[in-house]
C-alpha cells in the first residue's frame, strides 16, 4: 500500500470537503449539524475510500497498523471535524481497535461491523464522578451483579464522550472485589437505546468538536446477557490496556494535524503582516517561535513513531506511550500558543482557526490521563528498572 498516496488523498479530501464547514461553525460540531453532518461526511469519505482506514479488512477497513496510520490521521486532524468525517475520531476509533482484538464473532457482526461502516456511534463508559474511577481506574464503583442468563449493571458515569445518541456502549463495571482493589472489572456491550440507560446531561466543556458531547450517564438495572460480555469476566482492566495505549497515540496523531494547521496559519500571517519596518516573520523573536514550533512538532512525531513501532511489534509500550502522550500534549499546546501569539489580535479571534484549535487542544493534557499521572507512572517504572538492574 502506498501510504504517501493515501495521506495525500486524505489531505485533499479534508481541504475539499471538511475545512470550510469546520471554519464556518468555529469548530462547533453540534452547531454544524451534529450527527447528520457526521453521516453526510462519512458517506463522502466512504466514496473516496477513506472511511475507517484503521479498521480490520474483513469489516471494510484497510487494516492499517499504528505506524502506517500516523500520517493519515495527522492529515485528518488538520480539521477539527476531519477525524469524525473519516470515522477515526475518539471514542469510536479506540472502540474499533478494542473490538477487533477482543470481540467474539457474534459481537463483531452485531457491534464492530456497523461501527466501522458508520451506521452507529459508540461510547466507552469507564470514568465516574468522585470517588469513582478516573485517573485511578481501580476506584471503579459501577457494579454488575450476576443474575440468571447475564448481569445487572448499576452505576453513574461522567465525561462519557459521544454518549448522547450513541448506538452502543462499552461499559466497565466491577464484578468482584471492592473499589480501590486492582482487578475485578468486566467489560460489557449493550445497544445505546435501552431505557435503563439515562443520559442525564451534557457536561459543558471548553471543547466543542466531539459529536454527542461529554455526558453524565446513569445505568439502572441494565440487563446484559452473557453473550454481550466483552472478553473474560474480571479481566476488564487487562482489556483496557489493549485500547488505551493505541488510543493515546491516535490522539497524538490527530492533534499533531491540528497544531500543524495553527503553526502554518501563523507562518502565513507573520509572512504577510508588516510591523516596525519589516515582515513579522523577519523579526528574530518571531523566528525563534517558528523554529521552536518546528522542533516541538518534529519531536512529537519522533516519540509517537517510536511508541507506535513498539505497539506494532506486539508490546504494551506502556512507558513509550506515556512518554509520547505527555510530551505531545504539552508540546502541541506550546505550538498552538506560540501561533496565537504570532497572530496577535487575530490569534484570539474567529477570523483565523488558531483560537479554536487552542480551545480544543487544551483538554488533551487531561484527557486520556493527566500529564501528572503519566509522569508518576513514568517515574515509578524508571525507579523499578534501575533498582532491579542494580540487584
Amino acid at each position: 500500500m502506498d501510504l504517501d498516496a493515501l495521506a495525500a488523498r486524505t489531505r485533499e479530501f479534508i481541504r475539499a470537503e471538511v475545512l470550510e464547514i469546520d471554519d464556518r461553525h468555529d469548530g462547533d460540531i453540534e452547531a454544524a449539524g451534529g450527527d447528520s453532518l457526521r453521516v453526510r461526511l462519512q458517506a463522502l469519505a466512504a466514496k473516496a475510500g477513506l472511511l475507517a482506514v484503521h479498521a480490520p479488512a474483513d469489516c471494510g477497513g484497510l487494516g492499517l497498523g499504528m505506524v502506517a496510520r500516523a500520517a493519515v490521521f495527522e492529515e485528518a486532524g488538520y480539521s477539527l471535524f476531519g477525524p469524525t468525517a473519516l470515522n477515526i475520531a475518539a471514542p469510536d476509533e479506540g472502540n474499533v481497535h478494542l473490538l477487533d482484538h477482543v470481540a467474539t464473532t457474534r459481537q463483531r457482526d452485531r457491534y464492530l461491523r456497523p461501527l466501522v461502516a458508520g451506521e452507529l456511534r459508540s461510547a466507552f463508559a469507564m470514568t465516574e464522578p468522585g470517588p469513582g474511577a478516573g485517573s485511578d481506574p481501580a476506584a471503579l464503583t459501577t457494579a454488575a451483579q450476576r443474575v440468571d442468563g447475564g448481569w445487572l449493571v448499576n452505576g453513574r458515569k461522567h465525561f462519557i464522550t459521544g454518549a448522547d445518541g450513541a448506538g452502543m456502549f462499552i461499559i466497565m463495571a466491577r464484578t468482584s472485589g471492592d473499589p480501590g482493589e486492582l482487578g475485578g472489572a468486566t467489560m460489557f456491550l449493550t445497544p445505546g437505546d435501552r431505557p435503563e440507560i439515562d443520559v442525564v446531561r451534557h457536561i459543558a466543556t471548553m471543547d466543542k468538536s466531539m459529536v454527542g458531547g461529554h455526558c453524565e450517564v446513569v445505568f439502572t438495572d441494565l440487563f446484559i446477557p452473557d453473550d454481550d460480555v466483552l472478553g473474560e469476566v474480571d479481566q476488564g482492566f487487562r482489556y483496557a490496556q489493549v485500547r488505551l495505549g493505541p488510543a493515546r497515540m491516535t490522539h497524538v496523531m490527530r492533534w499533531t494535524g491540528a497544531a500543524r494547521r495553527a503553526h502554518e496559519t501563523a507562518i502565513v500571517y507573520a509572512s504577510e503582516r508588516r510591523a516596525f519596518g519589516a515582515r513579522v516573520a523577519e523579526l528574530g523573536m518571531a523566528q525563534q517561535m517558528i523554529a521552536d514550533n518546528e522542533i516541538d512538532l518534529a519531536a512529537t512525531r519522533a516519540l509517537l513513531l517510536r511508541a507506535c513501532d513498539e505497539l506494532d511489534a506486539g508490546g504494551r509500550a506502556a512507558k513509550a506511550t506515556s512518554i509520547a502522550k505527555t510530551f505531545a500534549a504539552e508540546a502541541l499546546n506550546r505550538v498552538v500558543d506560540r501561533a496565537v501569539q504570532l497572530c496577535g489580535g487575530l490569534g484570539v479571534s474567529a477570523d483565523l482557526p488558531v483560537a479554536k484549535i487552542a480551545r480544543e487542544l487544551r483538554p488533551f493534557r487531561i484527557y486520556d490521563g493527566p500529564s501528572e499521572v503519566h509522569r508518576w507512572s513514568i517515574a515509578r517504572r524508571a525507579i523499578a528498572e534501575v533498582t532491579k538492574a542494580r540487584l
